[in-house]
């Protein structure tokens, strides 16, 4: 395998196996995501990294499912960072067109690679974590991107010893900030978990994995559990400092809205919060999705929403 230096991921290289998290994972959890029926990448040759002084390993998990049209570019959007110690690994979900290609076309750079059936988006990034070994991890989903350099942005944070930081996300406009307080009521507290959400290994250990009964949002519930339960300290970048963009087009864009109420109340119910509480809730934000139909209030709505800058 060529190890020539060219690309971000292919920096630092050693043939010292380190500790994966599945080590100190629940076992019974982590037990059935370490044997691959298809697998590559820099660990196949025994290539391996860790952090180094002044240059914390960042580990960055993209999942992937029948992304041909999309993926070339997330992964590129990783081996071109300006930061140079990146574990970068990729998860695919056994796809059917030319996805798998173009991951071994870069399997030089990544460092490791799977393409198997799984259970869903949760289950791939739960594979990913439990065989990851940076002290920061971000997740990457196979249609969106970093910006060039966002892992150096999200090391200068970290600096600030924080649980987990959220950087500024560019979807159908630029979002930022993280309103934690509103998370009672309002999970979207944040821009966006894919490309805009990183969190310490400590803090990966203490919250666990995804919770994969969830295959909408688990995300919501693993980040209320973070504030909420395990009253850990998060931070959003300053607004400019932009880590990643979101595509509009991606499946959260395909979700039902009845799917995904029902999704939100089960994780709220999950993590005991008052069901009267929660029915009210659910119903307020169905009279509102069907009043958002209406093109006068959903123009105020959005006008309103830009001015405040939502």
């Amino acid at each position: 395998m060529n190890t020539k230096t060219i690309y971000a991921t292919q920096k630092n290289l050693k043939q010292i196996k380190p500790n994966l998290l599945y080590e100190k994972l629940d076992k019974n959890i982590a037990s059935n995501r370490l044997n691959f029926s298809n697998s590559g990448g820099l660990r196949k040759k025994n290539y391996y990294k860790s952090s180094i002084k002044d240059k914390p390993l960042i580990s960055i998990i993209t999942v992937s499912f029948n992304s041909e049209k999309t993926i070339e570019k997330t992964i590129l959007s990783v081996l071109q960072q300006n930061y140079e110690n990146i574990e970068y690994i990729v998860i695919d979900g056994n796809s059917k067109d030319g996805t798998l290609d173009i991951i071994k076309k870069y399997e030089g750079s990544i460092d490791l690679w799977v393409s198997e059936n799984d259970e869903g988006i949760f289950n791939a990034i739960n594979k990913g974590i439990s065989n990851c070994s940076g002290d920061i991890i971000g997740i990457l989903n196979s249609d969106d991107t970093l910006t060039n350099n966002a892992l150096s942005l999200v090391k200068k944070y970290f600096e600030n010893e924080v649980d987990f930081v959220f950087g500024s996300v560019e979807k159908d406009r630029l979002l930022s900030g993280f309103r934690k307080e509103k998370i009672k009521w309002k999970f979207n507290i944040y821009p966006s978990h894919s490309s805009g959400f990183f969190i310490s290994k400590n803090a990966q250990l203490k919250v666990g994995l995804y919770d994969e009964q969830f295959k909408l949002h688990a995300d919501y519930d693993l980040i209320y559990k973070l504030i909420c339960k395990l009253n850990l300290k998060g931070i959003a970048m300053e607004r400019n400092d932009v880590t990643g963009k979101f595509s509009v087009l991606g499946e959260s864009s395909k979700e039902s809205f009845f799917k995904y109420s029902f999704e939100e109340w089960k994780i709220r119910k999950k993590n005991n919060q008052n069901l009267i509480f929660i029915s009210i809730l659910i119903i307020l934000k169905i009279i509102y999705f069907y009043l958002f139909k209406l093109n006068l209030f959903r123009n105020f709505f959005s006008f309103f929403k830009k001015k405040i800058n939502y």
